[in-house]
């Protein structure tokens, strides 16, 4: 429900106006408590201006983001993070439409080169303390291109490979789709439930995920760099939301993709940014 007038109270005074104007013309003294009131609700809301200006830095404005999700700790951290997730640039079995998995065969493309190269250009403003990728090759190779002149060594992670999808990994997908229309419709329709011999690819990669986040938010450092796969990517990204692997498909990155997370002490999540990729496509520089 909206408000069609606000009651500001300030040291000064109290007056009754239309709520775009209250933000537009009110100017407040450093130590002012500012008392909103919507014509429609109550209670009061009082905040101090010290109080507003040092939420708004932490969390890019929203006033706080606590208890909106689950903990990926479960134990605080020494500071709040950062942490920049990219997906590598094209691979082989990408132009070959080829299933690609945890195999190690699909390599970096030159197109993928240069899109790594324009990620390291779009974040070239930015100071990452520390950068964790997929020792997988066509990661690897994306976060050397990225990661390239910094001072700090890359970090390979286990726990940032690719899903293993046994049997499909290397097949065209019209093939795949045409010898295993069964266990092929089940990966693309409900991955949660795709399984080979018992073993749930899906499910595993989110208690991967979850040891991945562990070892990144654990590490000294505030401002993080990530690079790795597409499936794992999405893990990551539902796991800090608190989504199970039935949400798997809710979330699509492209190649060089660069989504951005905040965290608090308590290792709790806010999204700042998704699958940005203005930088694929002009000199865009990101700050943030």
């Amino acid at each position: 429900m909206g408000c069609r007038f606000l009651t500001v109270s300030t040291p000064f005074g109290s007056t009754s106006i239309p709520e775009p104007e209250c933000f537009r013309n009110l100017q407040l003294r450093s130590s002012a408590t500012v008392r909103f009131r919507c014509s429609f609700s109550s209670p009061d809301v009082s905040l101090t201006t010290e109080e507003l200006e040092k939420d708004a830095s932490m969390t890019g404005g929203a006033y706080d983001f606590k208890g909106a999700t689950t903990s990926l700790t479960n134990k605080l951290l020494s500071s709040s993070k950062k942490v920049t997730l990219i997906r590598h640039g094209l691979s082989s079995w990408n132009e070959e439409s080829k299933v690609q998995g945890s195999s190690d065969l699909s390599v970096l493309t030159e197109t993928g080169a240069r899109q790594a190269e324009r990620c390291r250009k779009a974040l070239v403003n930015i100071s990452f303390d520390q950068c964790f990728s997929s020792p997988i090759s066509r990661a690897k190779s994306t976060a050397e291109l990225i990661w390239h002149e910094r001072e700090e060594p890359l970090i390979f992670l286990d726990s940032l490979k690719e899903a293993h999808l046994f049997f499909l990994e290397g097949m065209k997908n019209v093939d795949a789709r045409r010898i295993y229309p069964k266990e092929y419709t089940t990966w693309r329709e409900d991955p949660a439930n795709f399984s080979v011999n018992g073993v749930y690819p899906l499910r595993n990669l989110w208690g991967t995920a979850s040891q991945a986040w562990r070892e990144i938010l654990s590490t000294p450092g505030e401002n993080m760099l990530v690079v790795t796969h597409k499936s794992i990517l999405r893990a990551l990204i539902c796991t800090a939301l608190g989504l199970g692997p039935e949400r798997f498909r809710a979330i699509d990155v492209n190649n060089g993709g660069i989504s951005v997370f905040n965290f608090n002490k308590k290792g709790e999540a806010m999204l700042q940014s998704l699958n940005m990729t203005a930088h694929m496509y002009s000199d865009h520089l990101y700050l943030y």
